[in-house]
């Protein structure tokens, strides 16, 4: 029963802090899902890769034209966990992004530090009871928020209107943002559907630009089953991600914000204190600055261990 509760909890907060991984790439509607994550009792740390890639200045119905630029962002990041009494709980995620740009065969690569997050969290609601002839129903209700900081690096020449760029391939935003966040998770017996909603404000920079605030919402299915001395928790689900428009000096930027429907599917194993898992989102519809730019397949590795 304590594991479940504790799955519980990991699923939340692991879906939460990572909101502000990518808060760049995608006109700002970026690579934000995590999937389900190991369970852990006091503290945790592990290793998380992701890959996400998009094509910027797409022509008419989606058409390919000599400015049409394929940009792929890898993204390593350390992150851990730290309980805190029964009810708190702290996140802190430090991410290094490889950033690549082709256009007609011409590579530009940016790597570096980018930015770094801390959240916190309380539990609101932690119910147990039994319901369908001895069957165990947990519900549980998180709320949290964060902060993520400037630490990664914003070139202002990379951002130029008239060349009608969409200003997504820098390694940090410059400004400094703030989360909140809330998820209700229920389970009965080893199937469970979590739900998990997070918005995002954004600073202005020190440039008088500024990200457009985001909205990202999940639900997902997942099953447990013990395979020996491996547990293994499918699951799939959706998730939804919604930008607003980026401010330039009090001005709209008409190449940003949009909205991104994407399917998940992946998967998580754990063998004693040791985790590995890995998910697979694909779009279902998309409009991202005006279908000026179109989101590909994106996927997450990654390993943990609990303490």
């Amino acid at each position: 029963m304590k594991k479940i509760v504790i799955t519980t909890v990991a699923v939340f907060l692991f879906t939460i802090n990572a909101a502000s991984a990518c808060d760049i790439c995608g006109c700002g509607v970026g690579n934000s899902y995590i999937g389900i994550l190991p369970e852990f009792y006091k503290h945790i740390f592990g290793v998380r890769y992701r890959y996400n890639s998009l094509y910027t200045h797409i022509g008419v119905g989606g058409s390919s034209t000599y400015l049409t630029t394929n940009e792929k962002y890898n993204i390593a990041e350390l992150w851990g966990g730290w309980t805190f009494g029964t009810k708190f709980r702290l996140m802190l995620n430090l991410p290094y992004s490889f950033n690549e740009k082709i256009n007609q065969g011409v590579a530009k690569n940016k790597n570096g530090i980018s930015d770094i997050s801390v959240s916190g969290y309380y539990q609101l609601l932690n119910r147990r009871k039994t319901v369908f002839q001895k069957k165990l129903l947990i519900q549980s209700c998180w709320v949290g928020a964060g902060i993520k900081l400037p630490t990664g690096e914003y070139n202002p020449a990379d951002k130029s209107v008239t060349n009608q760029n969409t200003n997504l391939f820098q390694l940090g935003t410059a400004s400094t943002d703030y989360m909140l966040a809330a998820m209700y998770d229920i389970r009965l017996q080893d199937v469970g559907m979590n739900i998990a909603a997070s918005y995002k404000f954004n600073g202005t920079n020190q440039y008088r630009y500024s990200y457009g605030n985001k909205l990202n919402f999940t639900a997902q299915l997942y099953y447990k089953m013990k395979l020996g001395n491996i547990t293994l928790a499918p699951n799939a689900g959706i998730q939804f991600e919604k930008a607003q428009k980026d401010i330039d000096n009090h001005f709209e930027v008409d190449l940003s914000g949009g909205k991104l429907l994407l399917g998940t599917v992946g998967v998580e194993s754990n063998i004693k204190r040791v985790a590995i898992g890995a998910n697979w989102q694909t779009p279902f519809s998309q409009n991202l600055a005006g279908g000026f730019v179109k989101a590909n397949n994106r996927m997450m590795v990654h390993v943990s261990f609990a303490l």
